[in-house]
């Protein structure tokens, strides 16, 4: 199994704090069947500025003490960047880490609300060469007031990634829901972790998987697998015809 999405590099934002914490995330990880994982510390999220630079070299040295200790996982660089004006001068610089150095990035919006330049940009990275992929909307107040506005985003080539967490009902019923409505509405594309840690915010990634097999089936349950693999492999992932959610206003009521 890969996850596309964590915190485990220690010291660097909220996530892991020391190396010891990272192993024990990485033991937890390879437990969940875990093999491959993307280190995605934030950046530029108002508190954390973590550049590309600084990233790998934490990378290469978790990776060194993971192989020295025989914890079979390998970490690889990525970055979770909240969407602000310069994100195409960070890319183009060097800044900004994609994922696994493909082109593919994170995206991440404020949990309250979507940001008004946020069409222009995400529509900025497509024409400069780079897919967006907006993290956890199922978390997203304005989004889970309005899915409209994600519906627009993936029919304009946008990918986005729930949290397994979300997905198998740790952030309340609500969340749950909406995260199995993007789920039908083809509005998701990926399922990972987000763990900062083995106790608050674990990995629960095969607990995710099985709700994702039992509600939704093993089509869905096997092409969220794939779209992990291909997306290091920066190959281009499954992507079904989104379909408008038509509920009104509030419904998810997420807080």
């Amino acid at each position: 199994m890969i996850d596309i999405h964590s915190h485990i590099l220690p010291g660097i934002d909220d996530g892991a704090k020391f190396i010891t914490d990272s192993i024990e995330m990485a033991k937890a990880a390879t437990k969940q069947g875990i093999h491959t994982m993307i280190a995605t510390p934030h950046h530029r999220n108002g508190q954390y500025i973590n550049e590309k630079e600084t990233i790998e070299e934490h990378v290469k040295t978790l990776n060194d003490i993971l192989e020295e200790a025989n914890i079979p996982l390998t970490v690889l660089v990525g970055q979770e960047t909240r969407l602000h004006g310069d994100m195409i001068y960070e890319l183009q610089s060097g800044i900004i880490a994609t994922l696994n150095n493909t082109n593919y990035v994170f995206v991440e919006f404020p949990s309250g609300n979507v940001p008004r330049f946020a069409e222009q940009m995400l529509f900025d990275i497509q024409v400069n060469g780079y897919t967006p992929i907006i993290v956890h909307p199922e978390r997203n107040r304005q989004i889970a007031e309005n899915p409209q506005i994600l519906f627009d985003f993936v029919q304009r080539g946008v990918l986005t990634q729930i949290t397994a967490a979300s997905l198998a009902g740790k952030f309340g019923k609500n969340i749950q829901k909406l995260s199995n409505t993007l789920i039908d509405h083809s509005l998701t594309h990926f399922i990972a972790s987000d763990a900062h840690n083995t106790t608050t915010r674990g990995f629960v990634m095969q607990e995710a998987y099985k709700v994702l097999k039992n509600v939704h089936g093993s089509e869905h349950f096997y092409m969220f697998m794939e779209n992990a693999q291909l997306l290091v492999d920066g190959q281009h992932v499954h992507r079904n015809e989104p379909v408008p959610i038509t509920k009104k206003k509030k419904l998810f009521g997420l807080f």
